[in-house]
């Protein structure tokens, strides 16, 4: 036996044969057109087509020259040609699916480009895996078609990572929480009580109007919007309305950011001690009926109240079958708190001869 062949024979039952999935570090030799062959340590060198170096981030493929240290993954040991088949991208993908469970498990907000959709949501890509966001995860979509996010990047929080299911899953809407509650919190470091500061109307409820003040909204309660009694926010103001504001309030522990209109006009209750006396006769529309009575507007636009004990003698059960919205009446000043913005008023205590040569003096 000739020494050439022992050496032989014994390099065969040495070398250790590359397994499908395997992970080896490596030296780029060359690349081509075709794609890069690879030292990996074995008999014969390895080779990346270039199918799959093409889906590689732009900035690593610049990176790619002969002499780079690399980590593959082995798809076949001996292809049809026999050659040892690696990819660089599956490495990649690998340390892609890391990066999401980092992202996840740190509640770190990251942004992914949408580039299709279907039924329940949108396709999305990170780095070189596809991500999915649920419509339920969009952030205020409001009937918007899906399709028209095609092409958008959006901002995301991961919520699933499964590398085994590939299943990666993401939400707009939990990292726009997120990052709302950030530029909250700076805002609010940045606001001080008594400012004025402009801003858009961006929601109307029923209890006030929220107001964008440049990335996080405040509230105008009903009660300042208007020295007047405001039954709906949109007497007072429309979505779009781009106002000045005056700074209330700052919450730091509730997170709220409670402002007012009111305070940057005059208050009428500074004129009532002037123009009104107890016992004096006024008139004033309806403005509210509930159960304890009714709000009353007089002309110099602040409210009264006429309890359900002044409207009639006896009172009422129901203030509604007496007195009803944008109903004119004549009516006589009980009492008057300027600095508690209150004025008592009767209907019962005034007479109809009174009230006929009130309206008589005053038509």
């Amino acid at each position: 036996m000739s020494v050439k062949f022992t050496e032989e024979l014994i390099d065969a039952y040495d070398y250790a044969r590359p397994y499908r999935g395997e992970i080896r570090s490596g030296i780029v030799l060359e690349i081509d057109q075709y794609g890069a062959y690879i030292d990996v340590g074995l008999k014969h060198d390895g080779f990346v087509p270039r199918s799959d170096i093409d889906t590689l981030e732009a900035d690593v493929i610049a990176e790619l020259q002969p002499g780079l240290e690399v980590v593959t993954r082995v798809l076949a040991p001996s292809d049809k040609d026999g050659n040892l088949l690696l990819s660089l991208s599956q490495v990649q993908a690998e340390k892609d699916w890391q990066l999401a469970q980092d992202l996840m498990d740190q509640g770190e907000i990251t942004r992914i480009k949408v580039h299709d959709s279907n039924r329940g949501g949108l396709l999305a890509k990170f780095k070189h895996l596809q991500a999915f966001i649920p419509a339920s995860h969009l952030w205020q979509r409001n009937h918007r078609d899906l399709k028209e996010y095609i092409d958008e990047e959006l901002a995301v929080k991961f919520i699933e990572v499964d590398n085994f299911s590939n299943r990666l899953i993401a939400s707009e809407d939990k990292a726009e929480q997120e990052m709302s509650k950030q530029r909250l919190d700076a805002l609010m470091n940045e606001l001080i009580e008594g400012q004025v500061r402009k801003g858009v109307v961006r929601h109307l409820t029923d209890f006030g109007a929220f107001v964008d003040l440049g990335g996080a909204d405040g509230l105008i309660h009903n009660s300042e919007l208007s020295w007047k009694h405001v039954n709906h926010p949109g007497e007072a103001v429309q979505v779009g309305d781009e106002i000045d504001v005056y700074i209330l309030d700052l919450d730091h522990k509730r997170k709220r950011i409670n402002l007012s209109l009111k305070r940057l006009k005059p208050n009428p209750w500074n004129e009532v001690a002037e123009n009104y006396k107890v016992e004096q006769l006024v008139s004033g529309k309806v403005t509210k009926v509930v159960d304890y009575g009714a709000f009353v507007r007089l002309d110099v636009g602040v409210d009264g109240l006429l309890h359900v004990s002044e409207i009639a003698e006896p009172a009422p059960d129901n203030p509604r079958e007496f007195v009803e919205r944008g109903e004119r009446l004549v009516l006589r000043v009980l009492d008057i708190d300027p600095f508690r913005e209150r004025m008592g008023l009767s209907l019962k205590r005034v007479s109809d001869e009174e009230r006929m040569a009130f309206e008589m003096e005053t038509s």
